[in-house]
């Protein structure tokens, strides 16, 4: 990524990039059907799970750091939930929250944001509980935030776009 690309282009390159591990996903778990997946699928589908995460956390930070100049100190997603509730965008600061403690979760794993997703009953993904994690071999691994459902990064790169047009108009 050079850094002459716009923010919306960059979003853009990373669904992409999603997308093509959501379709390689999708085309696993058709070929297995109804039958117990084998260790290869297994593999496929992890690394597509864990590269859909690395995706996610990717660009959010190249949100976090493209729009930090729209601030002059501390985290951007403090000040700017705080000034989507102060232009009475509360559902935009919301979406914001909630994909900023998913992006820490999937960064540092169960800890504050974890316990904070837990506790609220926002319905923008799936979060889990330390004790669902899988633990025998041969399990699809996915994180503490599930990510292998497409709404799950549609609804990331949704939000980052809204934020940062709100960012860029004010």
């Amino acid at each position: 990524m050079s850094a002459s690309e716009s923010l919306p282009d960059l979003v853009r390159a990373a669904q992409i990039t999603s997308k093509s591990f959501y379709d390689e996903m999708s085309e696993i778990l058709v070929k297995a059907a109804d039958k117990e997946l084998t260790d290869a699928q297994t593999k496929e589908l992890t690394a597509c799970t864990v590269s859909i995460e690395l995706a996610a956390v990717d660009i959010f930070a190249v949100f976090e750091a493209r729009m930090q100049r729209h601030f002059k100190r501390g985290p951007l997603s403090r000040k700017l939930k705080a000034a989507l509730l102060e232009a009475r965008q509360p559902d935009l600061a919301d979406r914001l929250h909630q994909h900023y403690l998913a992006i820490n979760v999937l960064k540092h794993g169960a800890g504050a944001s974890h316990r904070e997703l837990l506790g609220n009953k926002s319905n923008l993904f799936v979060v889990k509980e330390k004790s669902e994690m899988p633990t025998a071999e041969g399990e699809i691994s996915a994180g503490l935030v599930d990510v292998t459902a497409p709404q799950f990064f549609d609804g990331l790169t949704d939000t980052i776009l809204e934020a940062y047009q709100f960012l860029e108009n004010r």
